[in-house]
């Protein structure tokens, strides 16, 4: 199959480039290396060092015998993505060319903007682009569970059969959102839906958990095709953070009360169920969801997991609570669906015991990368919009 990445510069882009290489497919993707000068203008950096472009691209050719073409496209613009899947006709397109974090949108106006507006314009414009240029391709779009919410009832995967005043249907699943970011995956939501009914596309809408790992079979232990791994307070995620703290003796810091729950998934899991999604496309016109994470944890149970895994390699790991940032439910029930990727054969292909002492073992060589910039682990950004880091300021002020 043909299957085009935008965001393939990305955390998750480049290992699913490498991974699905490997099994046979042909791979060309779309960036323009935002998420790149973003960690930068924020100030922190990847905790694993990452090639240029160039050098991906020599090292992937060295691997696999094949190139490799990145299209530098802006989502926001249309006729240059209209153009690439003109030209590569692909099968399948996973997009995952979005700016993915909640605290950035939150930071103020112009960072909320930005996000909704490179988000939503971005998914619109494949949406038209695929109608015009590959109408039989399969979109899977990365979603998150973050759209859901924290619900008082079981979640479903997109949809929920609902009896009201007598009457009965097969309605979505209400969404409540947390942040303007969520929000954006929220209206992509209904732009695909509507899309998949009036121009008869096809998608597979992915409400993925948080992900984590430092690596993938395939990139074996070359560090030339390393994937970034960010610990800062936009852009790394829960479990990230958290070995990050643990490999530079910063002890482990939950939000909170630290009972907030979610669904989390290993990086090489994730590439599987992505890749099992483009491998099993819907019927054209259809529209369908898959609940994509391996384990739910609250976040304290992660700490202390972290914890125990840092012990077996010889780590001692304080837990520290911190002040929650966020507006969210730190108790709540949680009981989110899994069932459309293990009927189409997803199997969990590492314990997360196994995969912290892994990525534990990969952040102690850069420890001091982390080191370095410590002091964006520690969250600034409020939901309230009371940020304590005067370089937010400084950084929105410089930027308009």
């Amino acid at each position: 199959m043909k299957v085009f990445i935008p965001g393939i510069d990305g955390y998750l882009g480049w290992p699913l480039a490498l991974y699905l290489t490997s099994r046979g497919h042909e791979v060309q993707g779309a960036d323009n290396m935002m998420r790149r000068a973003m960690v930068e203008q924020l100030g922190s950096h990847s905790a694993i060092p990452i090639t240029e472009w160039e050098e991906r691209r020599a090292t992937f050719f060295e691997k696999f015998n094949r190139d490799i073409i990145r299209w530098h496209i802006d989502l926001k613009d249309f006729i240059p993505i209209y153009e690439a899947l003109r030209a590569f006709k692909p099968d399948a397109i996973v997009h995952l060319g979005e700016i993915p974090s909640a605290p950035y949108s939150m930071i103020g106006p112009d960072e909320a903007a930005m996000t909704q507006v490179n988000n939503i314009i971005g998914s619109l414009n494949i949406l038209y682009a695929m109608k015009e240029a590959c109408p039989d391709a399969h979109l899977v779009k990365l979603g998150t569970m973050g759209e859901y919410g924290t619900p008082n009832m079981d979640i479903p995967e997109g949809y929920f059969e609902i009896e009201y005043r007598g009457r009965k249907d097969t309605l979505p699943f209400p969404r409540q959102p947390g942040s303007w970011y969520h929000l954006t995956k929220v209206h992509d939501t209904y732009n695909i839906m509507f899309a998949c009914k009036v121009w008869e596309l096809c998608s597979t809408d992915i409400m993925q958990g948080p992900v984590f790992g430092t690596r993938i079979d395939e990139m074996g232990d070359d560090a030339r095709v390393a994937t970034r791994l960010d610990f800062d307070e936009c852009f790394g995620t829960v479990i990230n953070r958290y070995c990050c703290e643990a490999v530079i003796g910063h002890p482990l810091t939950p939000f909170g009360q630290g009972h907030q729950t979610r669904g989390y998934i290993p990086l090489r899991d994730s590439m599987q169920c992505m890749t099992i999604a483009v491998e099993n496309p819907p019927k054209k016109g259809e529209y369908r969801t898959f609940n994509q994470f391996e384990g739910i944890f609250d976040v304290t149970e992660l700490a202390q997991r972290v914890k125990n895994a840092g012990k077996e390699i010889g780590l001692d790991i304080e837990v520290r609570n911190l002040e929650n940032p966020r507006l969210e439910l730190e108790r709540h029930y949680y009981n989110p669906d899994r069932k459309n990727l293990v009927d189409l054969g997803y199997k969990p292909s590492i314990t997360i015991e196994d995969e912290l002492k892994i990525m534990l073992t990969d952040l102690l060589k850069h420890k001091d990368r982390i080191l370095e910039k410590k002091e964006y682990l520690i969250p600034e950004i409020r939901w309230s919009g009371l940020h304590k880091r005067v370089g937010y300021l400084n950084h929105r002020e410089q930027n308009t």
